[in-house]
């Protein structure tokens, strides 16, 4: 049995996350889920986005699955990827059928820094306008250069490839360039390339076929990676992984979408592929295939999906269809 936590989170949050724990009842695993709070809408009852004591559930679980969070989604996600030491932001971009994908033959993934950089937030009002400092360390660039290769390696992928700007940032990113390559040593059956971020901008949408595994910093990653969901249907049919040396946690990045809150029509896909990520985290390669397969099949005959796929589901009708693809 394994010990989930589950942070359904703001908005629409609660809707997937729903409709994702109905699904995973089919799956030939047990879980024990423990519930935690965290988002705007627990600020508002009690002035705090997230209270330690989630912080202490999701220590102690195997896995953690989260469902949105709005505003406050700083002061959440951005705390738990700090104290959690989650260093690695995982994106798949990959084209299913049914889905408003640019290129039907997609599948590639976008390995990001998820700890410093730009992100540290260490900025400063100045005279004339603000400065803001970015970090690339050797310690950080080394960690999410070998979480790549492995990744790569584990799940049979030919080719990694580092994006960074080290022409023109020539001392954080050619610590970043210069540390990809002396891990690259370590694995020498790996095809390995490195391209600036702009043409690599350019190339997703000219040839992202090219594409294996990708890693990269921070901002770079946070921008490539929502310009990869673009090639693939939107944000609602993109997961996410942050995983650490002790902790992973997984959600969609969609987002609380307040337009649509309480409608019951939004696109659970994304939480459910999150939960695929989840399971292969957790080392159950077969259920993750199950559960995507199922998913699959339910976007290929797009009969019962909701109506950003073109159907008229609700999520948790959706829901229902995906378990009963799982259950045949």
């Amino acid at each position: 049995m394994y010990n989930i936590s589950v942070i359904p989170g703001d908005g629409i949050g609660k809707e997937v996350m729903e409709a994702t724990l109905h699904v995973l009842e089919a799956i030939d695993l047990e879980f024990d889920y423990t519930f935690a709070d965290a988002g705007d809408e627990y600020m508002e009852k009690t002035g705090v986005a997230l209270p330690q004591e989630t912080m202490d559930i999701v220590k102690a679980s195997e896995a953690c699955l989260f469902g949105a969070a709005g505003e406050s989604a700083a002061d959440v996600i951005v705390r738990m990827r700090q104290e959690l030491e989650l260093y690695v932001n995982l994106r798949p971009v990959k084209s299913y059928p049914g889905t408003k994908c640019l290129s039907d033959n997609l599948d590639f993934v976008i390995v990001r820094e998820n700890t410093e950089g730009l992100y540290i937030g260490l900025e400063e009002e100045t005279d004339e306008g603000a400065i803001a400092k970015r970090v690339v360390t050797r310690k950080a660039s080394e960690r999410i250069c070998k979480f790549a290769f492995e990744y790569a390696k584990k799940t049979k992928r030919s080719k990694v490839t580092a994006v960074h700007k080290a022409n023109v940032l020539k001392k954080t990113d050619g610590v970043f360039k210069g540390t990809f390559y002396k891990v690259a040593e370590d694995y020498p059956e790996m095809e390995l390339d490195d391209r600036y971020v702009d043409a690599t901008a350019m190339f997703f949408i000219t040839k992202p076929e090219m594409f294996d595994v990708i890693v990269t910093t921070n901002l770079f990653g946070d921008i490539l990676s929502d310009e990869g969901a673009g090639l693939v249907g939107g944000l609602g049919l993109i997961p996410s992984a942050n995983i650490g040396d002790k902790q992973g946690l997984f959600e969609p990045v969609h987002g609380s979408a307040p337009r649509i809150s309480g409608k019951g029509v939004a696109n659970p896909a994304a939480m459910m592929l999150s939960a695929v990520l989840m399971l292969e985290y957790l080392d159950e390669n077969e259920e993750a295939r199950r559960l995507e397969n199922a998913l699959v099949k339910v976007l290929q005959e797009g009969k019962v999906v909701t109506p950003d796929l073109g159907g008229s589901a609700s999520t948790m009708e959706m829901a229902a269809e995906v378990r009963k693809k799982l259950e045949v």
